[in-house]
């Protein structure tokens, strides 16, 4: 069998099978045919053209060389490290490889899934192998990310988000589904990836059959290797030469910089695609508008130069230039990508030629003390800056420009980059760990402890939500709320909705505001027109009210729509983001799922109603008591009432359009940042959320104004009214209900 392995073979690909698979499970008319045509061993049809076409490219990939080694040692181990760097092939030979195994021993133990950082890349990468292993995307192959399964039951190879596949281990807690378990991106230390890494370990105790591959760039192999013992490395070199060009002397205004840098370049003639790694979002829409003004009045012989704006934390496609379309085009092009921290994953071209680094980021760092996040601007670490000369993969005239100086990325910046888990909001992972039945996490052994501050807040805000029972346990609220894949506190007024009879309409806002904004980022000069065609939308009682009618308005467009251009015309005419409100449609219907099964009661929809607009505010309450924002001067400056923060209405919400100022506000989101906006506002009143939380108020506001006038408040509520309500409020799930939660 070795001499076969090692034997080159042109025209087909090597596979490493045991000695459990023989010539005796083929039957003479199969190798009669195998003669004539070689089949595919996953579907048993002849391999297309393609299929050689695409194996000449695999077998240019510097990981193709340890195929071998990996397969011996993914035979012999249950754990195997691989490290390389960007764009070796690990991401998508690795996981064909260990499907290969799985063919081999006749999927005795199940299929292969494989875990990514960004959905982005988890679609890409299931749409490359499919077309690599020659199958049909969605059969043999196929993705899952959040509120989109692309699979079937006989799916052999899956490619899912991190938190996906944590989320499946709720229901089948030792995965039994699946042979090989493949860790993606571990580099990019997401909460999910981590927990993952943890809660395996012991898995693969209960578990001797299974496998785990874990893939990550170099810089993170020791720490693995220590958190997992002494198991099987295998190093991928792909060293290439890439001229890195420090700057030197004082920093500069780097997105000044950045902009002249990527007119210099293209002035050059020097051929080949730019990517810009900048700080955050708001610089990619700020060099995007003026990279697009400027490129308009260049000199045509240059060539035209096309600006690519990709947003790492939304649902875009990522940056792989069309070859056919450029052949056709007589124009040189030369595409500018500009993108920010985390979208080194996106970058898929063989065509970049220049990056340009500055060598910051703007990080959201969660505070547990106010629960809220502060955006901090701080350097990169090593290990990202050396992925971004990556990205130059295997061209030799690669050029970096580093808008930093040697001594700052030797000083400044970090080895690695920091776990999100020590700078993210836990309130979501500890629901998680309480429902696979670990209390606390004592019981998972973590690379990075989280900070105990962080757990307390975490473990707070679940009981305040009465998510637990008085052990620390997921009460019956708790284990429905870990069914949803939502916030906690969204979670939370989903099922208060179900009280409040309001289920339809709380549906819709949840989906609104887990998707992404659904307004268009506005080109310069179209501000006051999009304003007037949002005002067609606007409700009097904030902007959850606001979503629900853009939401209907958007149901009604692509019910009397006779084609999908006539609905994406219809949300380019209104300044929406027609992809957003298509997420929105999709999630609201995979909530809808999830109420039927775990048979929660769906009151018919009566929005409009000024009893449905009371009962909306009590469900939004239920949840976001904890968010309450007063204006303490009449003049728009909001005070957060559990801590001292300031801040102003968005620019977007509804009562900024209508310069309207409520004394009280239900806010969804608030970010410490250079302007303090809370964002997705509505009116609320003292009186309201009184009676739906009295106790957190009084235990957790310190003495202000806000809290006196609280207090007149609870001195008007009748105490016998006050006792029933919270009597009510106590109770759990109905019967039915309370049974399906004792079996879950």
């Amino acid at each position: 069998m070795e001499d076969e392995l090692e034997r080159p073979n042109s025209s087909s690909e090597k596979r490493y099978f045991p000695e459990s698979l023989d010539s005796s499970d083929v039957d003479e008319e199969g190798l009669l045919a195998c003669e004539d045509l070689e089949l595919n061993p996953f579907d048993g049809l002849p391999y297309s053209s393609r299929y050689y076409k695409l194996l000449k490219e695999r077998e240019a990939l510097p990981i193709w060389k340890e195929k071998y080694s990996f397969m011996e040692n993914l035979l012999q181990n249950q754990i195997v490290i691989i490290s390389g760097d960007a764009k070796c092939g690990k991401s998508s030979q690795v996981p064909q490889w260990c499907a290969e195994y799985c063919l081999s021993v006749h999927y005795e133990h199940g299929g292969v899934v494989c875990t990514q950082a960004h959905k982005q890349t988890a679609v890409q990468l299931a749409l490359r192998v499919a077309d690599e292993m020659d199958v049909n995307i969605g059969h043999e192959v196929g993705y899952v990310i959040p509120f989109e399964n692309c699979c079937t039951s006989e799916t052999i190879l899956r490619y899912c988000t991190d938190d996906m596949l944590q989320r499946e281990m709720m229901s089948n807690p030792f995965l039994g589904s699946y042979g090989v378990i493949i860790l993606d991106d571990t580099h990019e230390r997401s909460i999910a990836t981590d927990v993952l890494l943890g809660l395996l370990k012991d898995v693969l105790l209960a578990r001797p059959e299974l496998k785990l591959v874990i893939n990550s760039s170099p810089p993170l192999i020791s720490k693995l290797s220590s958190f997992y013992g002494n198991v099987p490395l295998i190093e991928v070199k792909n060293k290439h030469p890439v001229e890195v060009v420090y700057l030197s002397g004082a920093q500069k205004e780097s997105f000044e910089s950045v902009v002249h840098l990527i007119f210099e370049i293209h002035h050059s003639g020097e051929q080949g695609d730019i990517v810009v790694f900048l700080a955050c979002e708001q610089d990619i829409e700020k060099a995007y508008e003026i990279v697009c003004q400027e490129g308009s009045n260049l000199n045509p012989d240059l060539g035209e130069l096309v600006v690519v704006p990709l947003y790492p934390k939304e649902k875009c496609a990522l940056f792989k230039p069309n070859e056919e379309t450029e052949k056709r085009c007589h124009v040189y092009q030369r595409r500018v990508v500009l993108t920010a921290s985390s979208g080194e994953s996106l970058i898929w071209s063989n065509a970049v030629r220049f990056v340009i680094d500055v060598g910051v980021e703007r990080r959201k760092v969660y505070n547990p003390r106010i629960r809220a996040s502060s955006l901090v601007m701080q350097p990169i670490s090593q290990s990202q800056a050396e992925t971004r000369k990556q990205i130059l993969g295997s061209s030799s005239s690669g050029k970096l420009f580093c808008l930093y100086s040697e001594e700052f990325a030797t000083k400044d910046m970090r080895p690695l980059k920091a776990a999100e888990m020590q700078e993210a909001n836990l309130t979501s992972m500890v629901l998680f760990m309480k429902r696979v039945d670990i209390a606390g996490l004592g019981h998972c052994d973590l690379m990075n402890r989280p900070a105990p501050e962080s757990l307390m807040q975490a473990l707070e805000d679940l009981d305040y939500l009465a998510a637990l029972d008085n052990d620390g346990n997921l009460s019956e609220f708790g284990i429905i709320m870990s069914e949803f894949p939502l916030d906690p506190q969204l979670s939370k007024s989903i099922l208060a909705s179900c009280e409040f009879d309001c289920v339809d309409e709380m549906l819709t806002i949840a989906a609104m505001v887990t998707a992404p904004s659904c307004f268009s980022r506005l080109p310069r000069g179209a501000e006051a027109a999009a304003l007037t065609c949002w005002k067609t939308f606007l409700h009097p009682e904030g902007d959850h009210f606001t979503l629900i009618n853009i939401y209907k308005a958007y149901q009604d467009a692509t019910l009397n729509s006779t084609s999908e251009h006539c609905v994406e015309k219809w949300c380019q005419d209104y300044f929406l983001n027609c992809s957003a409100l298509r997420m929105a449609d999709v999630i609201r219907a995979e909530l809808v799922e999830i109420i039927k099964r775990i048979e929660l009661p769906y009151a018919e929809p009566a929005f409009g109603s000024k009893e449905n607009t009371l009962n909306i505010k009590k469900a939004l309450l239920s949840g976001y008591f904890m968010q309450i924002a007063r204006d303490v001067d009449g003049s728009g400056n909001y005070l957060m009432l559990t801590h001292k923060q300031v801040a102003q209405l968005h620019p977007l919400s509804s009562y900024s359009i209508t310069k309207t100022t409520p004394e009280w506000v239900l806010f969804h989101k608030f970010s410490i940042s250079e302007n303090n906006y809370v964002r997705i506002t509505s009116e609320t009143s003292p009186e309201l959320f009184m009676q739906l939380a009295p106790q957190y108020y009084f235990s957790n506001l310190p003495p202000s104004e806000s809290k006196d006038i609280l207090q007149q408040v609870v001195d008007h509520l009748s105490p016998i009214s006050t006792m029933k309500k919270e009597q009510k409020m106590c109770e759990k799930c109905p019967e039915t209900t309370e049974q399906r939660c004792t079996l879950q």
